[in-house]
């Protein structure tokens, strides 16, 4: 029987949509295997969240509560995760490739001596050997792979699975691990949270997204965007030019080494549309593209373009659909 532990991450006292993913795509390799599904949490609100974790799929549910796991520390994290994936035995530890756990995967394999495996979206069985999908050139093709250890992690691509329906009903069982997380080896400290985005909604779950690029020459072009997503009831998010440019936070870079979106509507503006960033929006139903370049690659993806300034454009727009929506 098939052995999976999922690192499900929580939001305050929810599960992350990237956990649910996880969960999900757990649930079904173990009906897949004959295996079950099992679920780690940490931090001090991890056993009044366990009971969601259940209700995804998991049959029981490890916790580690303590206050030093409050807030996301890479070193504690691997330890405490550690701990219990050598009291669990694990043959897959399955965790959301989103920035935690782009942090933990790697960490985790090597403390494990198993595979890793990253921005996995399916798997097949043949023979009874499974092997992994995941996309590669820039979402151009997808390839399969095999592993030569025992063990393995594995880094799910975000927004690459449905979350499924949760089954309040469910019955699980709840265990505390009895691990105690050395103070000491809490080498960096929570000092003050600075609400940093320009918005409340973030990118991963936004069904809207108006994003801006280096083509709005600086960072006086985002409270233009910022209007036209208060308007739409969406978030902002940023290319990673813009980004490296100090124009905006860093945490509201989309693309490969950002957030992976799958919005309903996303609004490219100002923005070339590089492979990296093109990687963070595959799954984006509707893509509008705002740029005065025609020869831009982001029009390849777009499914309305506009080849013009943004200046005259989102003004325009913004004018318009308040006649419309306000």
């Amino acid at each position: 029987m098939t052995k999976i532990l999922v690192f499900a991450n929580h939001l305050g006292e929810n599960l992350s949509s990237g956990a649910r993913e996880a969960l999900a795509f757990g649930a079904r390799l173990a009906s897949s295997t004959g295996g079950e599904v099992r679920a780690v949490l940490l931090g001090p609100v991890a056993a009044s969240v366990a009971k969601d974790a259940i209700a995804c799929g998991a049959s029981i549910v490890y916790t580690v509560s303590n206050p030093l796991l409050d807030e996301f520390d890479v070193e504690l994290y691997v330890n405490s995760l550690f701990e219990v994936i050598e009291q669990t035995t694990p043959d897959i530890f399955i965790l959301s490739f989103d920035k935690i756990g782009k942090d933990l995967a790697g960490r985790l394999s090597t403390r494990m001596g198993a595979s890793a495996l990253t921005e996995v979206v399916d798997y097949k069985i043949n023979d009874d050997k499974l092997t992994w999908i995941r996309p590669i050139y820039g979402d151009k093709a997808f390839g399969e792979y095999s592993t030569t250890r025992s063990k393995i992690v594995l880094g799910i691509r975000q927004k690459s699975q449905d979350e499924g329906n949760p089954v309040e009903s469910r019955i699980g069982e709840i265990i505390p691990i009895d691990y105690t997380v050395p103070e000491e080896m809490a080498v960096t400290k929570l000092v003050v949270k600075i609400q940093a985005a320009l918005s409340d909604i973030r990118l991963e779950d936004a069904r809207i997204i108006v994003s801006g690029g280096r083509g709005l020459g600086g960072p006086e072009g985002f409270k233009e965007l910022e209007a036209l997503a208060s308007l739409l009831g969406g978030a902002i998010g940023a290319s990673r030019a813009a980004c490296d440019a100090g124009w905006v936070p860093s945490n509201l870079q989309v693309g490969q080494t950002g957030a992976v979106v799958s919005p309903d509507l996303y609004i490219a503006v100002g923005i070339s549309g590089a492979s990296q960033h093109l990687a963070g929006i595959t799954t984006a139903k509707t893509v509008v593209a705002i740029n005065t370049d025609e020869e831009a690659p982001i029009f390849k993806r777009a499914n309305i373009g506009v080849i013009a300034d943004y200046k005259t454009v989102i003004p325009s727009l913004t004018e318009k659909l308040k006649k419309v929506l306000v």
